[in-house]
């Protein structure tokens, strides 16, 4: 998928050829594997263009479940799309999960030829019976929206500011990618949360949700944000839940083991797009966004999405102890511990923090990245990585 495009930012109009192949490859790689697979993701991150792409030139039927006539076609589901052959793709398939049953049957018909393409907005934790009932049937692929690889390092601060949402990032000016984004949590608090059977008055969830806006990148304390709303624990441990569902929130878990230390066993909250951050703290130019006390927290959550965008593992933590030592990102690969550091210098050093993660956690390597230009080894296990070059991140972990 290539698209020459004009994106304008502080330092004019830059020319970007947006390319996003690894989607492609995923979905070519789960269909051929899978007789279902669902492309799940947030509304408006493009995946409807991706799998209208991916159907380009194949034997392809597109069902719309937010329009009536496509609705009403699926009245019999089992007769039509099992009459159905190549790729079938259905949209916004929350708002039909009496489909899954339907797809079951099918998906499990002899000699099945038939693919179906299910696209959606909310996670399957939040569509009932979605992992029931499709369970070892479906594979499930995560579209974001665009990503540095994708737009290249030019535009890496426009990127940062206005997020990845295509229509925010593509935006005229950041005035009009500032209403976009301003219409998008409207109409998402409005009518999106109401569609998927939760009843939580718009307002309430706004006022939740702008205010862990100031606590994106900390430790989640359910006790204090329930005292600032006056609510409860639980109250607000379902609203986290359900912007975690839906693909606006990251909990990222903490990883702990028997080390000597008390470490932390909470998770830390980060806005999954810094678009939407910066419209909840409004945010609406550079200059305001570099000027802001948050600039550093902002910078970490964008630096961590993109970071993860590049390695997809299958499971990311962070480690931290009540003493004080902390690392943003731990995974494994192939049995081996890596680190990652997020820190907003460009001429980063390393910390008493990191060598106690570094020497705690038996790491195998540790990456400080950070928003400079150059890459350059710290210490023998220790490097600093520019955001912009985090694509070969995949190389070296292998």
């Amino acid at each position: 998928m290539k698209l020459r495009i004009y994106i304008p930012n502080i330092h004019g109009t830059i020319p970007i050829m947006i390319v996003r192949p690894s989607f492609l490859k995923q979905l070519a790689r789960a269909v051929k594997r899978s007789p279902i697979t669902s492309l799940i993701g947030p509304r408006q991150c493009g995946k409807t263009t991706l799998a209208r792409l991916f159907a380009e030139g194949k034997n392809s039927t597109f069902f719309d479940l937010e329009s009536q006539p496509d609705v009403r076609r699926l009245q019999n589901p089992e007769l039509i799309l099992g009459s159905l052959r190549g790729i079938v793709i259905l949209d916004e398939i929350q708002e039909m999960p009496e489909l899954f049953r339907a797809l079951r049957v099918i998906a499990d018909r002899p000699k099945i030829k038939t693919r179906f393409l299910l696209l959606g907005s909310a996670s399957p934790d939040i569509v009932k019976n979605v992992s029931e009932t499709l369970a070892g049937r479906v594979e499930f692929i995560e579209l974001s929206g665009f990503n540095l690889q994708e737009v290249g390092a030019d535009p890496l601060e426009t990127l940062w500011l206005r997020g990845g949402f295509p229509r925010s990032f593509l935006a005229q000016s950041d005035e009009d990618s500032m209403a976009w984004r301003e219409g998008f949590i409207r109409t998402f608090l409005e009518r999106d949360i109401p569609r998927l059977g939760i009843s939580i008055p718009s307002s309430a969830l706004r006022r939740f949700w702008t205010m862990l806006a100031h606590y994106h990148g900390q430790t989640w304390n359910a006790s204090e944000l329930g005292r600032s709303m006056g609510l409860s624990d639980k109250t607000v441990r379902a609203y986290l839940d359900i912007l975690t569902g839906t693909f606006m929130i990251r909990q990222l878990q903490p990883w702990y083991e028997n080390i000597g230390k008390r470490q932390v066993k909470s998770p830390k909250v980060y806005f999954r797009d810094s678009g939407i951050l910066h419209s909840l703290l409004n945010l609406s130019d550079f200059h305001s966004l570099t000027g802001h006390p948050r600039v550093g927290a902002s910078w970490e959550g964008f630096a961590l999405e993109q970071t993860l965008q590049v390695l997809k593992p299958p499971q990311v933590f962070f480690w931290a102890t009540h003493n004080g030592a902390e690392l943003d990102l731990f995974f494994l690969h192939r049995g081996r511990r890596y680190g990652i550091e997020f820190k907003f210098s460009e001429a980063p050093e390393t910390t008493k923090s990191m060598r106690i993660a570094l020497q705690s956690l038996k790491l195998h390597h540790l990456w400080i990245i950070h928003p400079g230009k150059h890459q350059y080894p710290i210490d023998k296990r220790i490097s600093a990585l520019p955001l912009t070059d985090v694509g070969t991140l995949e190389k070296l972990v292998r």
